[in-house]
C-alpha cells in the first residue's frame, strides 16, 4: 500500500476549492466525530480492494455503460452493499465507516461508494443531488447514465426522473431543460453538507441535541455564514441551553434571512432571550 490516508483539519475546509475537498477524506473526517478511533486507511483500503477486483474486468471493456454495469454487479450483487430500507433514518447509514463494514446505506453515502470505486477505476461517476434520493451519472455518448445507488445502481429513465422529480416542483413536471438543470453534478462540498443535513435531521428528530449541534456546526466548517445551519445551531444551542451560542448563531440568521418564513417566530425567541426569559423549548 502507498502512503497512510491523512484526514483533513476541519478549519482548513472552508477556504479549499470545491474541486480540491476531498470527499472520502472528509466523509471519514464527519465520521470520525461520532467514531474517535476511527481507522481511515481501512476504508481507503477497502474502496481500493473493491477497485483492484475489478479492474481486469473493466479494462476489457470498452463502453462506459457496460463497466458501470459490472462495477454495480460487484458491489451490489457480489459485495452485497444496499439501502437499508428498513431503517432509513439509521444515523450509521450516513458515517462511511459503518457503510464500508455493514453494507448498509442511505442513497447518498451508498452512492460514494460507488464513485470511490469508479473513480479509481477511471470511471467519470459522478453524485447528482436530485430531489428526494441522491442518484449517480455517468456521461455516455448519447448523454447521461442516471442511476440509483438505493437501489442496486438500477439505470432511471427519462419518464421516471420527470416523476420522481414533480412532487418537489409543485407538481409541476419538468421539461427537458429543467430536467437536465435538476441532473447537474453535485459538488463535494455540496455532497459533504447533504450529509451533515441528514445528520442533523435524524439527531433533531431524536433530540440529540449535542448531535445536532455538532451537525450543523460542521456545515458551517464547509459554508460559514450557511444561513440554515446557523437556524439549525442556533436552535440546538437553545435546548443544551447555551444561551450565548443560540443568541450568536440566530441573530447572524436574521441578518442574512431577514424574509425567512421562521423570521418573525425566531426574532420573538431572541427577543425572549436577549431579555434574559426562559429559552426552554416549546
Amino acid at each position: 500500500m502507498g502512503a497512510r490516508m491523512t484526514l483533513p483539519d476541519w478549519n482548513s475546509l472552508a477556504t479549499q476549492a470545491d474541486e480540491t475537498l476531498p470527499l472520502l477524506e472528509t466523509a471519514l473526517l464527519i465520521a470520525r466525530d461520532e467514531y474517535p478511533q476511527l481507522d481511515a486507511d481501512l476504508y481507503d483500503t477497502l474502496a481500493q480492494s473493491h477497485a483492484e477486483h475489478l479492474r481486469p474486468e473493466i479494462e476489457a471493456i470498452e463502453a462506459w455503460p457496460l463497466k458501470m454495469a459490472a462495477i454495480n454487479r460487484h458491489l451490489f450483487d457480489e459485495l452485497g452493499y444496499s439501502g437499508n430500507h428498513d431503517e432509513y433514518y439509521d444515523p450509521r447509514n450516513s458515517y462511511l465507516n459503518e457503510v464500508f463494514e455493514r453494507r448498509l446505506g442511505n442513497p447518498i453515502s451508498l452512492a460514494m461508494v460507488q464513485m470511490e470505486v469508479a473513480r479509481r477505476l477511471g470511471v467519470p461517476l459522478d453524485g447528482v443531488s436530485f430531489p428526494g434520493h441522491f442518484l449517480v451519472r455517468l456521461p455516455v455518448d448519447d448523454g447521461l447514465l442516471v442511476m440509483d445507488p438505493f437501489n442496486g445502481g438500477r439505470p432511471l429513465g427519462v419518464d421516471e426522473l420527470r416523476e420522481r422529480a414533480k412532487p418537489h416542483l409543485g407538481g409541476d413536471i419538468p421539461d427537458d431543460n429543467a430536467l437536465l438543470h435538476i441532473l447537474d453534478p453535485a459538488s463535494h462540498r455540496a455532497i459533504l453538507i447533504r450529509i451533515l443535513r441528514n445528520l442533523h435531521g435524524v439527531y433533531a428528530e431524536r433530540e440529540e441535541w449535542d448531535r445536532a449541534a455538532r451537525s450543523a456546526d460542521r456545515v458551517l466548517k464547509l459554508a460559514p455564514d450557511q444561513p440554515e445551519a446557523l437556524r439549525d445551531r442556533g436552535l440546538a444551542y437553545l435546548h443544551i441551553d447555551h444561551r450565548h451560542g443560540a443568541r450568536h448563531d440566530l441573530t447572524r440568521y436574521l441578518q442574512l434571512a431577514p424574509e425567512a418564513p421562521d423570521a418573525h417566530a425566531l426574532h420573538e425567541r431572541l427577543v425572549e432571550l436577549n431579555a434574559g426569559g426562559a429559552a426552554r423549548m416549546h
